[in-house]
């Protein structure tokens, strides 16, 4: 890690990631979930620390928490900076926290060093970026892009509760969901821990991403009868769980198959996997599959949901069951990053003295809703052992400042490259 003449405070971007830390379900670090209290606590130090940055704050009718420094240019469009402070069960320290932090400290530094940018900046906490309890991942971003669904807002979770109504509760208006879509982002740039070992076993100080992938989710339920186990003849049986068995093989065996194709990356995952009514001494009559699909290639997931199709319906035939739902619960399309951008964190990374490689991201990320908007990249720092969503997570602060620099930089040389145009929608 080369030392580097930075405006970026190393020391109080830290601060405040540990002040999040701190802010946490009683004996479950480090656990914040969207829509808690403890979720909405972690937002009031975000609200206090972006007031303290001379930055305007509000919460937009998606729920995103924004803070907005305006431009020398009235009319300008919008540089925007961010991710997210929510967190899985016992998740860790970093993954998007350490990304709105340095957000706001790009923006501390450039009021601290007295720079006035000819775009308009913001810094934005984007709502239930981890999949939340009602069944839905990057809940604010999708919101911000327009693609936050009515039939998404009936989700329900924790006491029946609608996401629709979550939603209000910390700020959002379902009802206005179309003032939150954006069209005057000029650029949107994201600092990520790279949850992955590459930079970590190369030694090198920073990733800049090529793309993310698309992640598809897919619900796959059987429906057979419930009977006696010990009294049920093996042949006489409609066990819902041998089709999910056998739906599970297809999937891993199709995944390693698309997998192995060299253009590519690909994988799936069965992540949830219930049944009904959960009797050890009863034949299962419901059964349930999670599926989650991540590539870079579109025709790799539409190829794999067409073979797993035909695959689960043998399966419900074979084990003498219906196959009663196959459905696409949520589905984002793969990103790739923006050339230019790409370019202005590289030329800001060389001259800040910092070592730095491409790579794709295998996890999803708010900037893959912002990049169907506008122009989007991201900075990827080392964690330790490349582990992530786990209380072990780990990122150096050295690291973590090295990232907030080359963004720092990276705004103020395509504030200097881009001509100012003016937005089609002011969202203030």
């Amino acid at each position: 890690m080369a030392v580097s003449n930075t405006l970026i405070d190393g020391d109080r971007l830290w601060q405040d990631i540990m002040a999040l830390a701190d802010i946490t379900e009683p004996g479950k670090p480090y656990t914040r979930r969207s829509f808690t209290p403890r979720f909405l606590a972690g937002r009031a130090y975000l609200i206090e620390q972006l007031k303290a940055a001379g930055l305007e704050v509000r919460i937009d009718t998606a729920g995103n928490l924004i803070g907005r420094r305006a431009g020398a240019k009235p009319h300008a469009k919008t540089i925007m900076m961010g991710s997210h402070s929510d967190t899985v069960p016992s998740g860790g320290r970093f993954d998007g926290i350490a990304g709105v932090v340095a957000a706001l400290e790009v923006a501390r530094a450039l009021r601290d060093a007295g720079i006035e940018l000819q775009h308009n900046l913001e810094v934005v906490d984007f709502l239930a970026e981890e999949p939340s309890e009602y069944g839905l991942s990057c809940v604010g971003s999708r919101g911000m892009s327009g693609q936050l669904t009515n039939a998404m807002l009936d989700f329900t979770g924790p006491q029946n509760e609608r996401l629709g109504d979550a939603l209000i509760r910390v700020g959002g208006n379902p009802a206005k969901l179309s003032e939150a879509v954006r069209k005057d982002i000029a650029a949107y740039l994201e600092l990520h821990i790279e949850q992955g070992p590459v930079l970590e076993q190369s030694k090198t100080d920073l990733g800049l991403v090529t793309g993310i992938v698309g992640i598809t989710r897919l619900e796959i339920s059987f429906q057979g009868a419930a009977d006696h186990a010990g009294t049920t003849p093996m042949h006489m049986r409609r066990d819902a769980l041998y089709a999910a068995a056998q739906a599970v093989t297809a999937i891993r065996e199709q995944a390693e198959a698309l997998a192995s194709e060299p253009d590519g990356y690909f994988v799936a995952t069965v992540g949830i996997l219930t049944l009904e009514p959960g009797g050890a001494n009863v034949v299962p009559e419901r059964a349930k599959v999670i599926v989650d699909i991540r590539t870079g290639k579109r025709e790799k997931t539409l190829r794999f949901l067409e073979s797993i199709d035909a695959a689960t319906q043998d399966a419900a035939e074979k084990a003498s069951v219906e196959r009663s739902n196959f459905k696409t619960l949520s589905d984002t399309m793969p990103m790739d990053c923006d050339l230019g951008l790409l370019d202005d964190l590289a030329k800001s990374a060389d001259a800040l003295g910092h070592s730095h490689l491409q790579l794709a991201s295998g996890a999803g990320h708010d900037a893959a809703f912002v990049g169907q908007l506008a122009p989007a990249a991201m900075v990827f720092v080392p964690c330790l052992g490349g582990r992530s969503h786990t209380p072990e997570e780990w990122a150096e602060k050295h690291d973590i400042a090295a990232g907030a620099a080359a963004i720092f930089a990276a705004v103020r040389r395509f504030d200097e490259r881009t001509p100012v145009t003016n937005q089609t929608h002011n969202s203030i």
